[in-house]
């Protein structure tokens, strides 16, 4: 008898987690979770850049996890490497930042990945399938596979990306961003 008892509560208990869960109009955004909102807004304005790109570009190279550094060197929550970075300061004309400053301060990671993010939709013509590509296997190689018809540059042809990371980091960005437009009113 108290084993059915206890059962039942369990189950009065799961069933009212998940009405709760259910009736949450945003519950899905505990799930995918956006940090540093304020600071991708900001650069999102400042340089013209959707940012549930931004954001979905930061959740598959760091997961918004700063003082990140990958094997090959790539620094901070957008994982920019220090030649690009440093690129990328004098090119837009943004006071010198140490690499140890970008790794661990978000605002100025994401202030030049943004900028990045700018740079590479000018060069590619807005095409944001091959700027989020460009932005993992750089531009060189991206324009190489536009020139050479090994890639169409589109969204529907992603499966064509010869570097299997480059395709799969692709696809991923797409589906997170998707995931965040759907689950995110505004931004």
């Amino acid at each position: 008898m108290r084993l059915l008892r206890k059962k039942r509560i369990l189950l009065l208990m799961f069933v009212s987690f998940v009405l709760v869960l259910f009736l949450n109009t945003n519950w899905m955004s505990w799930f995918y979770p956006i940090h540093y909102k304020e600071e991708i807004r900001a650069q999102s304005q400042s340089y013209e850049v959707d940012p549930f790109l931004i954001a979905s570009i930061i959740k598959v190279e760091t997961n918004f996890k700063t003082s990140k550094e990958s094997k090959r060197g790539a620094i901070g929550l957008m994982q920019l490497m220090p030649d690009t970075a440093n690129w990328i300061m004098e090119q837009a004309k943004i006071p010198g930042t140490s690499l140890e400053e970008l790794k661990h301060e978000p605002e100025r990671n994401i202030q030049l990945g943004t900028w990045y993010l700018r740079n590479l939709s000018d060069q590619f013509d807005g095409n944001e399938a091959a700027m989020i590509a460009a932005y993992n296997a750089g531009p060189g190689k991206v324009n190489s596979w536009l020139r050479d018809g090994i890639w169409d540059g589109s969204f529907e042809t992603v499966k064509d990306i010869p570097f299997g990371e480059t395709r799969h980091y692709v696809q991923r960005v797409i589906y997170y961003y998707n995931q965040y437009v759907k689950i995110y009113n505004t931004f």
